[in-house]
């Protein structure tokens, strides 16, 4: 509790409620003040709600909150369960009431925000029947339905454009550094202008250039046209296969086709559909009826206790254990003639069941075909636009925009380090004039001082025999590492060459004799596997039929149980007479069940039937309507997440292939580079 009050007068205390409230001010705050609070909070969630609780009565300030608690899915925790004890409680300005709310709103104030706002639009007018019952005001009923779909559709769109990652501030940044490469581009074009308008017949030349300019954009233009000429045969030859592919199956398929086997078709199709539709959907009617009635029934039926019920469960244990035994005198007494007839029904039952279950599978097939048929169609639609092509969807959409994005930020970044490559370019290239310039000149006064002192030459042979020197000396050192590394190498290669010779030498004496047992005991193995697999199939086989049949018998047999305890049950009841003690019983679980269910107390008001029912039914239509729409999402996203997988399983694939290209690189890397350096030992040597 002391966390619950912490939390909220830290809230509390924050924009945009600024209360300055401390723990001891906030607990001791009356009733209507606590009140004020919780309405300024429910006023920060939906602006209607900013009104004075003083100027207004307390039944309308309870209405306005629970409306509003309602809408935003508050329930209440713990011992506040009970609904009447939570609005006297709230309209009380109880403590235990109040700060848990409080709390529960304070945490989500962003989320309920956007709750009352979507809530104010979607949030349907209920209007009575009778009233739709007039022209206008049915055709005005539907714009408005229509309207909040509209608002539904904008609204996801503005959420998607929001999550979308498109920002106005990276937009503006974008046209800012766009329009700073513009002016650059205009004052180069204006140099390049003036540099060229010196340079004789240059607009011959600015000719040629526009010239090739627009034979290299239509060469990009043939070259896009052949590629889409490419895409359009690829495709009309994959149509082309296609329908070959059906006329050849048609084909195959009225080889044998005749007059007589195209009748028995039709029969045996005709034959199946009729047992559908007189036999099968006429049963399963039935049985619905009876079930709806059956539960009907039971709703309406009172309310029966524990005791009642353990009575019941008393009587029908009494009745099975009767069944059983007039089962088994039945069985005693049975005639050989009258077993015979059981085999036959039994047999005839078991193949309407199979014949039954046949349908039931072609039903099913066919409905599965046409679902199928229609996602096709409409997945093909989707993947389609007008003219045929592939539509881009969303998130492709998104991702081409965001790789868009960074390879346009990479090529400007690009162009400025080239930019600042070529102005570094051009000064060193200046420099290396400037240095190479000077060096002539003072190998030309080098000269000529060599000449004034009859030395001519004197500094080029002194530069030679400096280069051969140092070449020589460093050759000397290379020859004498590598003679003593591959001296040292070779010490080493011996030693570990005999140490493996007399430690495998034990080894393949003793291998010899093995691998000629493991080549006998591998040949007797594939011929032992072969006979255990062909025993080992035809048992399963056998084991698999005997199952269903064993299965089938249980299933019959626990039918042919229940339709007699059933009857037996039926029967036995018609004939108990009505006691006077039967009757006063149920008179008194009838009074109970009345008194329960128009008790004031809500406890005694649960323990009726028909409140339980009616509970188990709420409940399994809600489970029913989340499962539903937990289905319906499944189904939405099914196609966008099995090709995220696919994405994420070939960039896998990808990045394997990678690191084994790298691998092998490296490893043939150093493989060359030791076998390079063995060639370059035995060379020197």
């Amino acid at each position: 509790m002391s966390q619950q009050l912490k939390f909220v007068v830290e809230q509390l205390n924050k924009d945009p409620f600024k209360k300055n409230f401390n723990l001891i001010m906030f607990d001791s705050l009356e009733p209507m003040q606590l009140l004020q609070v919780l309405n300024d909070v429910l006023a920060e969630i939906d602006p209607k709600q900013a009104i004075d609780i003083r100027e207004e009565l307390p039944e309308q300030t309870a209405k306005r909150m629970f409306s509003l608690l309602g809408m935003l899915k508050y329930k209440p925790l713990g011992n506040q369960s009970d609904a009447s004890s939570f609005r006297r409680g709230l309209v009380t300005g109880n403590k235990p009431v109040i700060h848990p709310l409080l709390q529960w709103l304070l945490q989500r104030v962003p989320e309920l925000k956007k709750r009352a706002y979507l809530a104010r639009y979607l949030v349907k007018l209920e209007v009575p029947a009778e009233f739709l019952q007039d022209d206008v005001i049915s055709d005005t009923y539907h714009q408005y339905e229509e309207l909040v779909e509209t608002f539904k559709n904008y609204h996801k769109e503005c959420e998607q454009l929001k999550s979308s990652g498109f920002s106005t501030a990276e937009i503006r940044k974008d046209i800012g550094v766009m329009e700073e490469e513009k002016d650059q581009l205009i004052k180069r074009v204006e140099r390049l202008r003036k540099r060229v308008e010196t340079v004789p017949s240059h607009q011959r030349m600015l000719e040629l250039a526009r010239q090739l300019r627009v034979e290299k954009e239509r060469e990009e233009s043939l070259a896009h046209q052949k590629q889409e000429q490419k895409n359009q045969l690829f495709r009309a030859e994959q149509r082309l296969q296609a329908s070959q592919q059906k006329l050849k199956d048609l084909r195959q398929a009225s080889v044998d086709a005749d007059p007589e086997s195209l009748m028995r078709r039709l029969e045996e199709e005709i034959k199946i559909n009729t047992y559908i539709v007189m036999e099968k959907l006429p049963k399963e009617l039935e049985s619905t009826r009876r079930m709806l009635h059956f539960l009907q029934k039971v709703a309406s039926e009172p309310t029966v206790g524990p005791a009642e019920l353990q009575e019941l469960e008393d009587k029908i244990k009494e009745v099975s254990a009767q069944v059983n035994q007039l089962t088994e005198k039945r069985m005693m007494r049975s005639d050989p003639k009258d077993d015979k007839l059981t085999l036959f029904r039994q047999q005839a039952s078991i193949i309407a069941r199979k014949k039954e279950a046949k349908a039931e599978e072609l039903q099913r097939a066919r409905e599965e075909l046409a679902a199928a048929e229609r996602e096709l169609a409409q997945r093909s639609s989707q993947m389609r636009g007008d003219d045929g092509e592939e539509v881009i969807r969303g998130d492709e959409l998104k991702r081409l925009v965001a790789k868009l994005r960074g390879k346009g930020s990479t090529h400007k970044k690009r162009r400025a380090e080239l930019a600042e490559l070529k102005a570094e370019s051009g000064v060193l290239q200046r420099t290396e004039e400037i240095l190479s310039q000077r060096n002539q000149d003072i190998l030309q006064q080098l000269q000529s001082m060599e000449a004034q002192k009859g030395i001519s030459g004197f500094s080029d042979t002194q530069e030679e025999l400096e280069r051969l020197s140092a070449a020589k000396s460093e050759l000397d050192d290379r020859k004498g590492r590598t003679l003593d590394d591959m001296s040292e190498m070779v010490k080493k290669l011996n030693s570990m060459i005999a140490e493996k010779k007399t430690a495998l030498a034990p080894i393949i004496k003793e291998l010899r004799p093995l691998r000629q047992e493991c080549q006998e005991l591998s040949q007797e193995y594939e011929e032992k596997k072969a006979q255990y697999d062909s025993c080992a199939a035809g048992l399963e086989s056998n084991r698999s039929k005997l199952e269903q049949e064993v299965k089938t018998l249980r299933e019959e047999t626990a039918q042919e149980e229940n339709r007699y305890h059933e009857l037996n049950c039926m029967k036995q009841a018609r004939n108990i007479p009505l006691t006077p003690q039967i009757c006063e019983m149920q008179m008194q679980r009838a009074v109970e069940e009345t008194k329960a269910y128009v008790s004031s107390d809500p406890q005694e008001r649960k323990k009726a039937i028909r409140e339980v029912y009616m509970k188990n039914i709420a409940e399994q239509d809600a489970l029913g309507k989340k499962l539903r729409e937990k289905q319906k999402a499944v189904r939405e996203s099914h196609g966008a997440n099995m090709k995220q997988v696919k994405m994420w399983r070939d960039l896998e694939q990808l990045m394997d292939c990678k690191k084994q290209c790298f691998q092998r690189a490296q490893i043939q890397a150093s493989t060359g580079q030791v076998v390079e350096e063995g060639a370059e030992d035995w060379l020197v040597l």
